[in-house]
C-alpha cells in the first residue's frame, strides 16, 4: 500500500467513518429514521476492520524499516568508499551492452 492510499484510508477511518456515524445515529433520532442501530452499527464494524488493516499495515512497515535504513546506509558507504565502479548512463551505447533486444 503506497503512502497516499495509507494517508486516505487512515484519515477515513479516524474521521469520516465516525463522524457519519454520529452524524447518521443523532440525525436519525431526531428525524425518526429507520434502522439507527443497524446502519451505526455498520459503520462502526466498517471501521473496525479498516482500523486493524492500517494498524497491521505499520506495524508491517515499522519491522522493516530499521533493517531496510541498515542496508540502504551500508550501500552509501560503500559507495562512498569507492567499492562500486561508477556508470555513466549518458555513455553511447550503455543499454545495448546491459541489455540485448529480444527482436
Amino acid at each position: 500500500m503506497n503512502n497516499k492510499v495509507y494517508d486516505v484510508l487512515k484519515y477515513v477511518a479516524q474521521i469520516v467513518l465516525p463522524a457519519l456515524a454520529t452524524l447518521y445515529f443523532m440525525l436519525a433520532q431526531v428525524l425518526k429514521l429507520p434502522y439507527s442501530e443497524e446502519v451505526v452499527g455498520t459503520i462502526v464494524a466498517i471501521d473496525t476492520f479498516l482500523g486493524t488493516v492500517l494498524k497491521i499495515s505499520t506495524n508491517s512497515y515499522n519491522k522493516y524499516l530499521p533493517e531496510m535504513e541498515n542496508v540502504a546506509k551500508q550501500y552509501e558507504k560503500r559507495i562512498a568508499d569507492g567499492e562500486f565502479d561508477k556508470v555513466d548512463y549518458r555513455k553511447p551505447g550503455y543499454a545495448s551492452e546491459e541489455v540485448e533486444d529480444e527482436d
